[in-house]
């Protein structure tokens, strides 16, 4: 997976060293030794522990000076984990791995993280003289501390909180640390005074900037920046991604914004669907099962009922009827659709792009328009409406009695 991580982190400012073959964390420190720069502190950390906090680790290359400091942390069951060995005044002596370790010594619940800050300067000092001699048959890191008490070197031990040093070894892992997360994220946002109808259905993938008085119901999902207006309002099972919502605007249930920027006092759904490159303005009404896509409404301009609107500009005090659609697809190339102020459109109405539909013109329902309209006046297909006297109406024949 090396591949995946240089993809991730392509664009960024770094130097990568390859263990191959894997022999332990001594020895991968032994492969990035070269590329070290001439800095007092060399920083170890761990690509499957993600929690871990930028203030803890401030603290530990502060507690390091010109020593050394490992991460450490209690754990009610500390299984698995390499233990910290102290001396009777407490200092930091060495590290045992479980399978190393005797009785006595996996009763010790302070273990060791992985972390460490260690003097850049002694480690090609002390990585060649790393062995290899336990059940692993690998080199470890954590015998460096036995180097550093051999050589009067301070060795420091600073705690972390047990929820940010987990680390991720299988699916189940992966999930629980998730959860964690969410919960980090939605317990920064309720201190800040947003209300979360329930913080264990939260999920935040990116960046959130809320105004007072947010509001957001459950199993809501957050992707990417997304920015929320003073009073906004977020319905349950909402989708946003991308999205600016401004203030006093509200977000019925069921509704996906991907890429949108939502104006004032807006309501939106139930069941709606906001594309890129859309723009709200102030008091516009989208309403259930509307899609839109890269289009700009103006202010107070309503689609509340099953319509499309694709590649169209839209001015202000427009109503789209139900059932109407922008016709913006010619099979090769898209075009657009420019909807004028005060213009009001019936339903099941197809404005066939390019088109322009005149300031205050009135569309009938059932109407195509593929010309541009003047301004003011009805626009409607002429078509005739018969009675046929003699119809009937086809009928179900009659169920046999057994």
């Amino acid at each position: 997976g090396g591949d995946r991580v240089r993809a991730a982190l392509a664009g960024d400012d770094l130097v990568y060293a390859l263990q191959s073959p894997q022999l332990g964390t001594g020895h991968a420190l032994q492969q990035a030794l070269p590329q070290l720069t001439k800095a007092p502190l060399t920083l170890v950390l761990y690509g499957d522990v993600p929690l871990v906090r930028a203030e803890t680790l401030q603290a530990l290359l502060k507690a390091a000076g010109k020593g050394l400091a490992v991460l450490t942390a209690e754990l009610d069951d500390p299984t698995g984990y390499g233990r910290i060995l102290r001396s009777k005044s407490g200092a930091v002596t060495g590290i045992v791995e479980q399978k190393d370790a005797t009785a006595a010594q996996r009763r010790i619940r302070t273990i060791n993280t992985g972390i460490m800050a260690l003097p850049t300067v002694r480690l090609a000092k002390w990585l060649p003289l790393l062995g290899n001699k336990n059940a692993q048959k690998e080199y470890y890191l954590t015998d460096l501390i036995a180097l550093a008490v051999r050589d009067k070197v301070p060795v420091a031990g600073v705690a972390a909180d047990a929820g940010e040093i987990l680390g991720v070894n299988s699916r189940a892992q992966l999930a629980q640390l998730e959860r964690a997360l969410q919960w980090q994220q939605a317990a920064q946002l309720l201190d800040a005074g947003v209300t979360l109808v329930d913080p264990l259905r939260f999920d935040l993938r990116g960046a959130m900037h809320c105004g007072k008085d947010v509001h957001i119901d459950v199993n809501c999902v957050f992707e990417g920046d997304i920015v929320l207006g003073d009073g906004a309002s977020i319905g349950a099972h909402c989708v946003l991604k991308n999205t600016n919502i401004g203030a006093g605007t509200r977000i019925e249930p069921f509704s996906h914004i991907d890429g949108a920027e939502i104006g004032a006092q807006c309501r939106i759904g139930p069941y709606a669907r906001i594309r890129p490159g859309t723009q709200l303005a102030a008091e516009v009404h989208v309403g259930n099962f509307v899609e839109i896509k890269a289009s700009i409404i103006g202010d107070g301009s309503k689609a509340n009922h099953l319509s499309y609107v694709g590649d169209s500009s839209v001015g202000r005090n427009v109503n789209i009827g139900a059932g109407t659609i922008t016709c913006n697809y010619d099979g090769a190339a898209k075009h657009r659709t420019v909807i004028e102020d005060d213009v009001h459109i019936g339903s099941d109405v197809q404005l066939v792009a390019p088109v322009t539909v005149a300031r205050g013109t009135t569309v009938g329902a059932g109407t195509t328009v593929w010309k541009d309209t003047p301004a003011g006046g009805l626009i409607i297909n002429p078509r005739v409406q018969e009675h046929r006297a003699a119809w009937q109406r086809p009928r179900k024949p009659a169920k046999r009695k057994s």
